[in-house]
């Protein structure tokens, strides 16, 4: 399993290699994001909790061993089946002493509507001003056409820099531990392609 663990950090940490590591802007594509990596600490950005609370994200994660997920949007399906399948390990991940944080740039009135529908155990979290979506490396413009798409099935309007170019996260997965530091991370440019529970619960284990 440590060497599964480890190839699979190796085909996402390559994919992103021969991008330079600029985190102060957004990528233009999602194949050109430059996520931070393990060993590296995670960044002091503010986010909101669902009831509009501003937070501070590394004072959330020196609670406990963290669980970082972030996802597109209640609106994307893909991310829908993601957390819904975290449910086969939530038990055993609060066992191990971990927290999930699922971040996402929708507003905190959306994760309150998402909350409901869903009742998932796992924090919602709002990074509506994209403050850790881009500190952390992992956001991107949306292309036009996909973009005005975006906007008639609910996905938020996020203005970067008065333009109105759409940004989204990469899906992505970071564990940290109480310190910040990230001891695993997957991010992959399709959307399509998330990391299974089972994995992420081994990753979980092995980086405690």
């Amino acid at each position: 399993m440590r060497i599964l663990l480890l190839i699979t950090w190796l085909a996402v940490t390559v994919g992103f290699s021969a991008h330079a590591l600029d985190r102060n802007q957004f990528a233009e594509q999602a194949s050109a994001v430059t996520p931070l990596l393990n060993g590296q600490s995670i960044p002091d950005v503010t986010v909101q909790t669902f009831d509009g609370k501003s937070v501070n994200l590394k004072d959330l994660v020196s609670e406990k061993p963290t669980v970082i997920l972030f996802y597109r949007g209640g609106w994307c399906p893909y991310c829908n089946r993601q957390l819904a399948g975290l449910k086969d390990i939530e038990k055993r991940m609060v066992n191990l002493g971990y927290q999930i944080l699922a971040i996402s740039p929708e507003s905190p009135e959306r994760l309150q509507e998402q909350k409901m529908d869903t009742k998932f155990a796992v924090t919602l979290i709002s990074d509506n001003s994209l403050e850790a979506t881009k500190a952390f490396g992992i956001g991107f413009f949306l292309p036009e056409e996909i973009a005005a798409r975006s906007s008639k099935i609910g996905a938020d309007a996020t203005l970067e820099d008065g333009s109105k170019r759409r940004v989204l996260p990469a899906p992505a997965i970071f564990i940290a531990d109480q310190k910040g530091l990230i001891k695993f991370n997957y991010v992959n440019p399709d959307y399509k392609v998330r990391i299974s529970s089972e994995l992420l619960f081994q990753a979980a284990r092995l980086s405690l």
